[in-house]
């Protein structure tokens, strides 16, 4: 029997060497932490269980047969974050580079088959090389096969990658179809087609960094929600995140104790909107004084600056935050602020996150960039997300709300359940110098006319009571009161049930 037992231990001590001492070396002076190390950190001490520690692949071409250690180059298994089950996977550069092959991808899918029949978070930790070239279409087909559990699974279990390390070719479209993508700086990098392959093709000198790095993707294509400096900083803010989100569309969100008045009277408030009706303020500021605690995760703050996105808490219960970002474009919307936004709202009304809305939009950015992009289409995916969503919605008008901006930003003509405004706000078609320039446009000439013209338009409209008179707007509420009214609109909202018409689903303009 004891012979058994060390020949089981002897085994386990191999599969944990992953590719031998040598290459985890190599992995740590290229300042990455193993894919062990990585589950180590992410999850509860003690609470990883491991699946497939002894699978190996099954290829006997080019020589494979000589080569087979136990994983195969994926660590896969189910664990804790704070006490919440969660499947993981964590490929292992240093067998294979990580590469996909037919039994690895068979671990992985193993994984989040269980997660979905259980109701818990998949989170995969990608640092691959890319498809094993030994086996051919086999390991093709196993991206596949990821793909699809990727697509069951959304809706269904949040769904988070961590890119910390080389993700490319199609190993890029499992990220793509979960929920959440983060990155390390420095050591990461995600594209479809490599540097060397791009100068092939289009003649561009691009290194890995500028076409798929951290930055790239944080700030340009919006494809990454966050980047981090390391690894270890990466995995204990994922650890973050998951505290914010349900377990699985049957969950209720995450419900924490919170040490916070939600009574509390913020009198900073009254003086956030500057006078200047042109002047900029900061909306992370209102965000932050709302919130339990002061305690906010946004989500691609690098990305399309003029919206802001996120995980806040109301008397310990996850909120999604939207809001306009008056510092960045005045708080415009336009083609990518639209995408980001829709996109957020859709994945908290999969998960019956209820959403908060703090609206300071001008409108819609105009010109030919955006009209050739095709800022209708992307502007209405918007529209689509608000209308659609049956969680509860609760908005809050600061200052301007001008034109189809007004509509787009959860208004109660989208099912808003609530929707405050501040004394401070507009609402109107458009701003009072253009739109005297278009209802007086015979006076243009005469200054003192168009001033006073001016003045009669924004005394008329350049307030919330006109939309209030209409039933539009619930209330009116003092800046200062905020955190108090919103607390309780979400908590009057807890027991919100709102079905849309049954179909297959629907057709969102993508």
């Amino acid at each position: 029997m004891q012979e058994i037992l060390d020949e089981l231990e002897r085994r386990r001590a191999a599969a944990r060497m992953g590719g031998g001492a040598r290459r985890i070396e190599v992995q740590h002076a290229r300042g990455k932490l193993t894919a062990r190390e990585r589950l180590d950190l992410l999850l509860d001490e003690g609470s990883f269980e491991e699946f497939d520690m002894f699978v190996a692949h099954r290829c006997i071409d080019f020589g494979m047969e000589k080569d087979r250690p136990a994983g195969d180059g994926v660590v896969t298994g189910w664990g804790t974050i704070n006490g919440r089950q969660v499947y993981v996977f964590s490929q292992d550069f240093t067998v294979f580079g990580g590469s996909l092959s037919e039994t690895h991808a068979q671990k992985i899918c193993k994984i989040m088959d269980m997660a979905m029949q259980n109701g818990a978070p998949v989170i995969g930790i990608n640092d691959s090389g890319g498809a094993r070239i030994q086996e051919g279409v086999a390991s093709l087909a196993g991206y596949a096969e990821v793909f699809q559990r990727n697509i069951m699974a959304s809706g269904v279990v949040p769904q988070i990658s961590l890119v910390m390390g080389p993700c490319a070719g199609g190993a890029v479209y499992s990220p793509a179809i979960t929920d959440f993508i983060f990155m390390v700086k420095d050591t990461s990098y995600m594209f479809v087609t490599g540097p060397d392959v791009v100068k092939t093709v289009t003649n561009e000198e691009v290194s890995a960094e500028e076409l798929g790095g951290a930055g790239t993707h944080t700030k340009k294509s919006g494809v990454a929600d966050g980047a981090f400096e390391n690894d270890i900083e990466a995995l204990l803010e994922i650890r973050r995140l998951f505290d914010f989100l349900p377990l699985s569309n049957r969950s209720r969100v995450p419900q924490r104790p919170f040490f916070d008045d939600p009574e509390r009277i913020e009198p900073a408030l009254n003086t956030l909107v500057p006078d200047n009706p042109n002047q900029p303020y900061d909306m992370k500021e209102l965000i932050l004084k709302v919130a339990d605690e002061g305690d906010f995760f946004e989500i691609q703050a690098e990305f399309a600056r003029n919206i802001v996105i996120g995980f806040i808490r109301l008397e310990g219960r996850t909120v999604g935050v939207v809001a306009n970002q008056p510092m960045v474009l005045a708080g415009v919307l336009d083609i990518d602020s639209s995408r980001k936004a829709a996109r957020f709202v859709r994945f908290c009304d999969a998960f019956d996150i209820p959403v908060l809305t703090f609206v300071d939009v001008p409108g819609f950015l105009p010109g030919t960039a955006q009209e050739y992009g095709g800022v209708i289409r992307h502007g209405a995916k918007l529209l689509f997300a608000y209308g659609e969503a049956t969680v509860p919605k609760v908005t809050v008008i600061t200052r301007k709300a001008y034109g189809g901006a007004y509509d787009v930003m959860a208004s109660k003509h989208l099912r808003g359940d609530f929707n405050y405004a501040w004394p401070t706000a507009e609402i109107a078609v458009m701003g009072a110098k253009g739109a005297v320039e278009i209802l007086y446009r015979k006076e243009l000439g005469d200054a003192d006319r168009i001033a006073a013209r001016t003045a009669e338009y924004e005394k008329r409209f350049a307030n919330p009571f006109v939309a209030a008179e209409k039933g539009f707007i619930d209330e009116v509420i003092m800046p200062g009161s905020t955190r108090k009214r919103v607390c309780r609109a979400f908590a009057s909202l807890r027991g919100k049930q709102l079905q849309n018409p049954w179909k297959k689903h629907d057709n969102i303009p993508l």
